[in-house]
């Protein structure tokens, strides 16, 4: 059971929103885009739910104020939302003096359930159960086949997926699926080598198989979608994502960036230096990934332990002569790392910021921090923001 595609929301446009619920800044991802008439309908019922997502429970009289809506319009789209088991009453505020007191409403948070699903992991296929409020409620895994065969990958991502439907609690407000690779906004794989995907309509196939709403993104740009809506990221950053291989998601002006071929952020094959390096697994020598992989940096330091130090930070050094010239270039605030945190604080992050510092403009970016982001199961929350963002409007 899900909200039907009759009753999906177009992306809000240009609120900013009051102060936070639980989960940061009260905004969302910025639409380029003017609201047409004909759109003006979808754009109100997702400012509504927006507004409520992150401000969390208000009257009908609060919801007014804070959108700039007209009452009689919160109480169209309320009544829809209440019909569609979107929103709840959820009691009475206590109010001194004369006067009805004021029915609180917000959105439904225990009544749907999303499943996320990460395919980015070295060894398994992780997902879960997630709360509207991105909160692993369940998990599962399966195991990663070993070989790139498209159709056995396929075969496990659908056997995880039908056993999260078959564990979650509520009806299922979508399933988000963060991938390897480069993902169109349509969520067909148009290359992912090490699942063995081409041109796959990920999305599509899966929405049939499971006949439920399917969103499918590369799974750093899910992640960035995490930082931003649950994170503490500013409007502008690029987060790496680094493990089995390495890629980036970037957010600019509140709007993510994804490139006239989908593939902004594919940093990870990227040749850093003109000294070679290491064979990386495209063929190239020198690829960012192939310095910078979570297998290569543990293989190098089991095989060296004193030369630790010097391994990270020299992969935190080459980290930063990719990263350069994209901060440099798109102006953003900071960068925000996903990874173990053994092998990324200290040493790596230290060694990066010195190295940023020294090759942009002295004086303009010398404030850019390089930070290790604080949450867990990034992929998986930022697949639960693709479905709030495609179901209800909400990022």
């Amino acid at each position: 059971m899900s909200v039907s595609d009759d009753t999906r929301p177009t992306a809000p446009s240009d609120y900013t929103g009051a102060s936070s619920h639980v989960f940061g800044p009260g905004r969302h991802l910025r639409s380029r885009s003017k609201v047409l008439p004909e759109h003006a309908r979808g754009h109100n019922r997702a400012l509504v739910l927006q507004t409520l997502y992150h401000s969390g429970a208000m009257s009908r009289a609060d919801l007014s104020r804070e959108t700039g809506l007209t009452r009689v319009t919160i109480s169209d789209l309320v009544a829809e939302f209440i019909a569609d088991g979107i929103v709840v009453e959820i009691g009475i505020r206590e109010t001194v003096g004369p006067g009805k007191p004021p029915i609180l409403i917000d959105i439904d948070r225990a009544g749907h359930q999303i499943i996320g699903i990460d395919l980015s992991g070295p060894s398994a296929f992780v997902g879960a159960v997630l709360s509207l409020d991105g909160d692993v409620l369940e998990r599962r895994e399966v195991a990663r086949p070993e070989q790139p065969d498209g159709e056995v990958v396929y075969a496990a991502t659908l056997e995880l997926a039908r056993s999260l439907v078959a564990a979650a609690a509520k009806p299922i407000l979508g399933v988000g699926i963060g991938t390897p690779g480069v993902v169109r906004p349509d969520g067909v794989v148009l290359s992912s080598p090490n699942l063995g995907w081409t041109n796959l309509p990920l999305e599509a196939k899966l929405g049939v198989d499971l006949d439920l709403p399917v969103l499918v993104r590369n799974d750093a740009n899910a992640a960035v979608l995490a930082e931003y809506t649950f994170g503490e990221a500013k409007t502008d950053f690029m987060l790496i994502k680094i493990g089995r291989g390495v890629g980036a998601g970037l957010i600019t002006g509140s709007q993510p960036l994804l490139g006239s071929r989908f593939a902004a952020g594919e940093i990870g094959h990227v040749v850093v230096g003109t000294d070679g390096g290491p064979r990386c697994a495209c063929g190239k020598d020198g690829c960012l990934e192939a310095w910078l992989s979570v297998s290569r940096l543990r293989g190098a330091i089991d095989a060296d332990p004193d030369a630790r130090e010097e391994i990270l930070r020299d992969a935190g050094t080459r980290m930063a002569i990719g990263t350069a010239p994209i901060v440099a270039a798109l102006d953003l605030s900071e960068v925000v790392l996903s990874g173990p945190a053994d092998l990324l604080d200290g040493t790596l992050v230290e060694a990066a910021v010195e190295t940023l510092h020294a090759r942009t403009l002295e004086g303009v970016f010398e404030d850019v921090a390089i930070r290790l982001t604080q949450q867990d199961d990034i992929v998986l929350r930022g697949a639960a923001v693709m479905v709030l963002s495609g179901q209800l409007g909400v990022s």
